[in-house]
């Protein structure tokens, strides 16, 4: 097949299908995307780093082994990117930071290492906020949101959500600590899963977070985010807080969904209008709507409440992110930027019994919210109140984290998994998302219900003019 001008807008599972039918050659395609980032990303900032001379050999081994028989699954030789803080022997991981610049790590992450064994072709390391936090680094070009250049892209996983929306790669890794998938995937109109807390791996990775970071698939449909997440989801032995239980096959379980019939999804009047803009709240009620018609059952429900919630998120974010950084950071304050350094002082100066009341009042969320998953398989949810953020008003949003954090960071605490979907078009030309909200250990069940949605709308068909 020749390598037609829209081939980098297709899906992870169009471009695997090609692969695997020896239509299309992992080469000729880890080639033309690697042209089409040296072309675009000068101006978009989506890669810290682009490994073309990995990716390449990778893509002639894939070929190799395809060409042989040697099948390994859905994303064997498709080019995908990953965030810039995972670990990947003999490449350096920045963090997006200048305190690890020079970082090399000796081993690959364990979700590096399963992505590998899947066959899939690494393109590079993708931008994000300084050390997962806030905003980027001042020392490197903010990542652009492809649809509006004026508009924030999302964090922290801004690279991942912008690469992956501007035909960059066919999917990325993602890491979600209070909202960092969710929302570059609602601002760049890409499919995010934020798992259940220790549903992944989280050896080789550098934390923001350590009890709150999840680290979750981004990709153009749930489809796609579903064959990614079957590759890497999992326990991990060298990672004592990865759940034990096996991962069930995500991307089988899609097979054969047609509507949402018997799958209940709570909605929560107050909760949707709480601060909400109102063509969000146009475009959620629409995608009610066409869950009614895919014969899901719509239930209200009272979302416990959440201020609390985004509180503790805050205090524990701080808490944890200084005990990771703090040698580095006092030995050197000038390579953090003002956001990260900020949380690191904020979490060395508080009190014990604001850190033991944030961590007390996690398990009370986590039970209240438990209760309310006893009669709805997924909650339907703005990501974050505004249309888009624009970046001159950047400064006033990380201002209030707890109205910035409000509809993300709360699941987080709670470790609830979250799918993030586009739902609509703003006014202003960018994508408008939603999320799904689930159960612990309800990945599959987020994702058919996506699926679901996505056969019967074509949001996430959409693409930036690029």
């Amino acid at each position: 097949m020749s390598l037609n001008e829209n081939l980098h807008y297709a899906s992870l599972l169009e471009i695997s299908a090609l692969i695997a039918s020896r239509e299309l050659s992992p080469v000729d395609v880890t080639r033309y995307m690697l042209d089409r980032i040296a072309a675009l990303d000068t101006v978009l900032h989506s890669y810290l780093s682009v490994t073309a001379e990995s990716a390449l050999k990778e893509a002639e081994t894939a070929a190799t082994e395809i060409q042989a028989g040697r099948y390994r699954g859905p994303l064997h030789g498709v080019p995908i990117a990953i965030k810039d803080l995972f670990h990947t022997r003999g490449v350096t991981s920045t963090f997006g930071t200048l305190a690890y610049k020079d970082f090399v790590a000796q081993e690959d992450a364990t979700i590096v290492r399963r992505l590998r064994r899947s066959g899939a072709i690494i393109l590079g390391r993708l931008h994000l906020h300084e050390g997962a936090f806030g905003e980027h680094h001042p020392s490197l070009d903010r990542c652009l949101n492809p649809w509006n250049s004026d508009y924030w892209p999302g964090g922290s996983s801004s690279g991942s959500g912008a690469a992956t929306a501007a035909g960059l790669c066919y999917a990325s890794l993602g890491t979600d600590t209070g909202g960092s998938i969710r929302f570059p995937s609602a601002a760049n109109g890409v499919t995010g899963l934020k798992p259940t807390w220790g549903r992944t791996s989280r050896y080789g990775v550098f934390p923001l977070a350590p009890s709150l970071d999840t680290i979750g698939p981004m990709a153009r449909n749930a489809a796609d985010a579903a064959a990614m997440f079957g590759a890497f989801a999992g326990p991990d032995p060298r990672d004592p807080t990865s759940l034990p239980s096996l991962a069930p096959d995500y991307l089988r379980a899609l097979d054969g969904i047609i509507g949402a019939r018997g799958i209940r999804i709570g909605v929560d009047e107050e909760y949707l209008h709480a601060g909400v803009d109102g063509e969000t709240i146009a475009a959620i009620g629409k995608a009610i709507e066409i869950f009614r018609e895919l014969d899901a059952v719509i239930v209200p429900v009272k979302v416990p409440k959440r201020s609390e919630a985004t509180s503790a998120q805050i205090t524990i974010t701080d808490v944890e992110t200084a005990q990771f950084h703090k040698s580095v950071y006092e030995a050197d304050k000038s390579k953090f930027g003002p956001q990260l350094a900020a949380a690191i002082e904020r979490g060395l100066a508080y009190d014990p019994r604001t850190i033991s009341d944030a961590y007390i009042y996690r398990d009370r969320f986590k039970g209240e919210l438990g209760r309310m998953f006893t009669v709805i398989n997924a909650l339907v949810s703005p990501v974050y109140p505004a249309v888009g953020i624009p970046y001159g008003r950047m400064d006033e949003f990380l201002s209030d984290l707890q109205k910035l954090l409000g509809y993300t960071s709360p699941y987080n605490v709670s470790g609830n998994p979250s799918i993030t979907l586009p739902c609509g078009m703003a006014a202003v030309g960018i994508p408008l998302g939603m999320q799904l909200i689930g159960p612990h250990l309800s990945e599959a069940s987020l994702l058919k219900t996506a699926h679901a949605y996505q056969q019967a709308t074509d949001w996430h068909t959409r693409r930036p003019n690029l």
